[in-house]
């Protein structure tokens, strides 16, 4: 029996992000450990890529977010992001942990962490 199925492979077009905001690498960690730490415990994860920390917040799945994302548009409502050269698994600091994930072979992630570098004024600071 055929089945006379297609598959596609639509790839996003556009990531569109509307708020940017870059922290010094300890001053960021120090916010997560006691973020995580009001909100009940556990250790959170940031990605890491390229010589870049970050964290994106995106938009809940609304009727118009679905659409946008059918359009092949992604949109984030905000990136953090620090330098950090070195990538360690795990940083643990006074009061808690962070781990971090290396999402570096991911195509929108290594366009996202150039775009992120070539603004950063912490660059070569570290």
């Amino acid at each position: 029996m055929k089945l006379g199925l297609e598959i596609t492979i639509d790839p996003w077009k556009e990531l569109v992000i509307h708020e940017v905001l870059e922290l010094k690498f300890d001053d960021w960690i120090t916010q997560v450990i006691a973020t995580a730490r009001s909100a009940g415990g556990g250790i959170p994860t940031i990605f890491w890529a390229d010589g870049i920390a970050f964290h994106f917040a995106t938009f809940p799945d609304t009727e118009t977010t679905v659409q946008e994302k059918i359009k092949g548009r992604i949109h984030y409502s905000s990136v953090t992001f620090a330098v950090k050269e070195k990538f360690e698994r795990q940083v643990v600091r006074e009061g808690g942990t962070v781990n971090f994930t290396d999402v570096g072979h991911n195509e929108i992630f290594s366009k996202l962490i150039n775009k992120l570098k070539a603004g950063s004024k912490f660059k070569g600071s570290q």
